[in-house]
């Protein structure tokens, strides 16, 4: 009987050693790469702002409208980078943008908040108030936080600095 059972796990072990093989089949053909996406990187279409209306914020008169941001989330406002960039006829730019529309030094600045954007346009000589018009589009990117403290090899991107083409190019968003 022990002979019986020597047999039967030297033929067991024979045939589980046999009978696996390192190969899968035939491979199919390799496909072309996709295109690299966005991760959970979120970006708006471009956007034309409501009518602007006069307001205060923090003591400096000027002009302001609100787009909303339904994915701004509390997550994102605490740990995250949002861009917001305006586009005219000249080209497309980062916020705050700083010109002299309407003959006078003024800065638009977004002011974020949840699930909204405020676009605040205010004169530098405390002068009265440029207009934001209804021409302006407007878009954001989102890019949500949580990406673990950078080394010396890993330094975090600052996209705060890189230009709107930049941003499009590193994310594979259409401009």
């Amino acid at each position: 009987m022990k002979t019986l059972k020597t047999i039967f796990a030297i033929l067991f072990a024979a045939i589980s050693t046999i009978s696996c093989s390192s190969d899968d089949g035939t491979d199919g053909v390799n496909g072309a790469d996709g295109k690299t996406g966005t991760a959970n990187v979120i970006y708006s279409a471009w956007i034309t702002a409501p009518t602007a209306a006069a307001e205060t914020v923090d003591g400096t008169s000027g002009m302001s409208t609100t787009i909303n941001a339904p994915e701004l989330s509390d997550d994102i406002l605490a740990k995250g980078t949002i861009l917001v960039y305006v586009s005219f006829g000249t080209g497309t730019f980062t916020l705050p943008y700083t010109s002299t529309a309407g003959g006078f030094a003024n800065t638009i600045s977004a002011i974020s908040s949840l699930k909204k954007i405020k676009l605040f346009r205010f004169r530098h000589d405390a002068g009265g108030t440029v207009n934001l018009p209804t021409t302006l589009t407007w878009r954001y990117i989102l890019i949500p936080g949580g990406v673990a403290a950078a080394t010396a090899k890993t330094a975090k991107v600052d996209y705060s600095k890189m230009s709107y083409e930049e941003v499009c190019e590193h994310f594979n968003i259409q401009p």
